[in-house]
């Protein structure tokens, strides 16, 4: 998550508000360093301030949608229906009045990021064997203690888990997480799979709940019968 305003004491709000709720929080002092740090981190998710002294938050929102679409919530001192409604026509997800308190910030943050992953309200927790996704707290707990993952296995596992019991295309994948310019390198995207499967508690040489489907793509099978998960743990589960 990217968060710019000019104020320190927003970011700061802002960043152990949803850090706490388990987001990666990258903050920036205007518009210019936004564009910057967004082109470096790409995040899943923006807060911009309207007014920054450099390029304001409706200016920020423009460029960053010409090149990826990502979910951006304003951050502004008005509060105003009508200021409200003329941030939402420029294409913003959301809108939050300065002062807000943390715990809306998390719960508005948490709503933009379930619509982006096409999850309805409650559908955001997926359980399988001792496994807890959360993608609304960007959570993921094995035997009720949680599971450290970078933010690139973290990106990989989300997009399987919003599309559980899909199979997901390698390009998509590989665009979706890396960037169009990485579509093609499927052994990238093996490596990275296999990271995540052991981190779902799969043993090495096992599939575990990510099955391969090879020369396409690959499925978060969250309720398998017993025979289909021996057979996707035997079937080649590193390759793609």
């Amino acid at each position: 998550m990217l968060v710019a305003d000019d104020e320190p004491r927003i970011t700061k709000l802002v960043s152990i508000a949803l850090t706490g709720e388990g987001f990666r929080v990258i903050t920036a002092a205007g518009g210019e360093e936004a564009l910057a740090r967004a082109e470096e981190v790409r995040p899943d998710i923006v807060l911009l301030d309207i007014v920054m002294p450099d390029l304001d938050g409706i200016e920020v929102m423009r460029r960053l949608r010409e090149r990826r679409p990502v979910p951006v919530i304003l951050l502004t001192a008005k509060g105003s229906s009508t200021d409200k409604a003329k941030g939402l026509d420029l294409g913003a997800d959301d809108y939050i009045a300065k002062p807000f308190h943390p715990d809306e910030l998390a719960a508005r943050v948490r709503a933009v990021v379930r619509r982006a992953n096409g999850l309805q309200p409650g559908a955001g927790v997926l359980r399988f064997d001792d496994v807890e996704i959360d993608l609304e707290r960007r959570t993921v707990t094995r035997g009720g203690a949680l599971v450290s993952l970078s933010r690139t296995e973290w990106l990989l596992l989300q997009h399987l888990a919003a599309n559980a019991g899909k199979v997901v295309l390698h390009t998509e994948l590989l665009t979706k997480v890396w960037g169009p310019e990485y579509r093609d390198d499927l052994q990238y995207l093996r490596v990275w799979v296999s990271r995540v499967r052991r981190k779902l508690g799969a043993k090495p040489g096992e599939a575990g709940r990510i099955r391969t489907f090879q020369g396409i793509g690959y499925l978060l099978d969250i309720e398998p019968a017993p025979e289909t998960a021996r057979a996707a743990a035997a079937d080649d589960p590193g390759g793609a």
